[in-house]
């Protein structure tokens, strides 16, 4: 056993430790071949595998490395996109059975880390947040919608009252709770469904670069240093994927984002900033996101960068919207800081389906993936072993390119953004 070889970050410094993994050298034959080894690849490998498949799964970096390792660790009912955006363009019984999935996605985390004995710090619990009348009306519009048109009753509304008794702030004027949602250690729980995975037969190859891949019957993937023949592709890669697979990136952006970890506050003190210890996002575009760990942190996100340029070796940012909203922070020190990419669609919506009849692939999730990204591996699990409806919902959800192509899309959502950044200020 050994320490994660993941980021320097607070999940890194905290992860259980992990076996060593090979890379792959020569040829490794199989029924499936699954690139990514984030929360979407391993919970495809870990279902294939329960379902009796010989699956191979193969990792750049190490598990857990990108996204699904560095994220706010919060576990969303629903799609970035929101219920209105997918009624208008699945239309309401597909959104429907959208957002099913999304609610079986919260499920699947519970009966997994049970089933499998993962211990990745499940706290119950998550509140959206309003900053101005304008996210008020939003908030009790959507609740109203839940309830009567997805007679889904696990949210409520709180005012201001009930916001300022939970949350030591008075920048927030209301906020949805879900109690069905919640929040955890994104890292340990990757390397406990890897685990669970290899325990069931799968291959695991860290450091290992898919190249390139070849259909047929069967398909080769090759790799630095070897190749694998497989009779289905599962893509996971999200936007580490590139060049290996460009129609699907022409689909997704890179946006960055960093996150902070302040020194240990001790239990009282960290309770008395969060009494309820939910995971708590605002509504604003460029959004702050926190939470408390397990060992009575703040861990605070936000300053999203669309330019991609952004360092993410400084916290002074970030520390500085945290301090906006806990001011009573001022004097505690800032002892993790680190930053990824989240992989965003145009339209927000999650991009699932297939490249091919046996390559299929998930990607965009759009900052919703800790528990989306699960229940769809469980879904492209179904789709490989002959079940696809629920996959095939998604898989209608229409995409579009990034305008601009390779050098002027980047400049052209930047922007697109700042109209959504002065939209924040009204």
């Amino acid at each position: 056993m050994s320490p994660n070889r993941t980021v320097d970050s607070y999940y890194g410094a905290s992860a259980h430790p992990v076996l060593t993994r090979p890379s792959l050298a020569g040829t490794a034959d199989c029924d499936v071949c699954v690139v990514g080894g984030g929360i979407a690849g391993c919970s495809v490998a870990l279902h294939l595998a329960e379902r009796g498949y010989r699956v191979v799964l193969l990792e750049e970096q190490c598990i857990g490395w990108g996204a699904s390792g560095r994220s706010g660790g919060q576990a969303i009912v629903g799609v970035a996109a929101g219920q209105a955006k997918i009624e208008r363009l699945v239309g309401m019984a597909a959104a429907r059975a959208i957002w099913d999935v999304s609610v079986a996605g919260l499920t699947l985390i519970n009966e997994l880390t049970i089933k499998h004995a993962i211990n990745c710090d499940w706290v119950s619990g998550q509140m959206q947040v309003a900053l101005k009348p304008r996210h008020e009306r939003e908030l009790q519009e959507e609740l109203a919608n839940l309830h009567n048109r997805y007679n889904y009753t696990s949210a409520s509304y709180l005012n201001r009252a009930d916001v300022a008794a939970l949350i030591a702030t008075n920048r927030y004027t209301g906020a949805l709770y879900d109690s069905a949602s919640g929040h955890l250690h994104p890292l340990n729980y990757t390397l406990g469904l890897a685990a669970a995975a290899a325990g069931r037969g799968v291959k695991i190859f860290e450091n290992t670069r898919a190249l390139a891949y070849e259909t047929g019957c069967p398909i080769r993937v090759r790799t630095v240093n070897g190749q694998v023949y497989c009779r289905y592709l599962a893509l996971c890669g999200n936007t580490y994927l590139m060049e290996f697979a460009p129609p699907l990136a022409k689909k997704i952006m890179a946006v960055a984002t960093h996150i902070i970890a302040t020194e240990r506050l001790g239990a009282k003190r960290a309770h008395s900033l969060i009494a309820n210890n939910a995971a708590v996002s605002d509504m604003n575009w460029v959004l702050d996101y926190f939470r408390l760990s397990a060992d009575h942190r703040m861990l605070f996100g936000g300053r999203v960068s669309y330019s991609a340029l952004a360092s993410f070796g400084s916290a002074r940012s970030t520390r500085s919207r945290m301090l906006k909203v806990f001011p009573q922070l001022t004097g505690s020190r800032i002892e993790h800081a680190w930053g990824g990419y989240v992989d965003i669609t145009m339209n927000r919506a999650p991009h699932f389906g297939r490249l091919a009849p046996d390559v299929y692939f998930l990607q965009g999730f759009s900052g919703h993936g800790v528990a989306l990204a699960g229940i769809a591996g469980a879904l492209l699990a179904a789709a490989i072993a002959g079940t696809a409806e629920r996959f095939d919902v998604f898989a209608r959800i229409p995409h579009r390119n990034f305008p601009g192509g390779p050098m002027l899309r980047r400049p052209a959502l930047i922007m697109a953004m700042l109209y959504y950044r002065l939209r924040d200020l009204l």
